[in-house]
């Protein structure tokens, strides 16, 4: 029973959300290291698997009130949670680790000429 309703246990779906906004930048940019340091599939499937509890179930708060559609700052709301939530702290943390990992790599690999 939670908040005193015992027909909430839906809003345990929200605490990944909740803990991804501090954490996930650094999970993802692990993530990203992790891609680039290991070859292979399995690591780029937990790059997607492991966002995806957190991602989708704030997709769908901010999504599924469809009463909501007909004003016209929704669609600016979603573009902001995409930019910002889906973006900024999922892909572009990736996008650094695997990145960086890949640069600092290639400098120190000895030069073959």
């Amino acid at each position: 029973m939670m908040f005193g309703y015992s027909d909430e246990w839906w809003a345990l779906l929200f605490v990944p959300v909740v803990l991804w906004v501090p954490f996930g930048p650094f999970v993802m940019g692990g993530m990203g290291v992790w891609c680039a340091r290991r070859p292979g599939w399995w690591p780029r499937v937990w790059s997607v698997l492991l966002p995806l509890v957190p991602v989708a179930v704030s997709a769908v708060a901010i999504i599924l009130p469809m009463d909501s559609w007909d004003d016209p700052r929704h669609g600016e709301d979603v573009l902001g949670y995409l930019l910002v939530y889906v973006l900024g702290i999922t892909v572009l943390p990736w996008l650094l680790g695997y990145g960086i990992t890949r640069v600092v790599r290639a400098v120190r690999s000895p030069r073959r000429s």
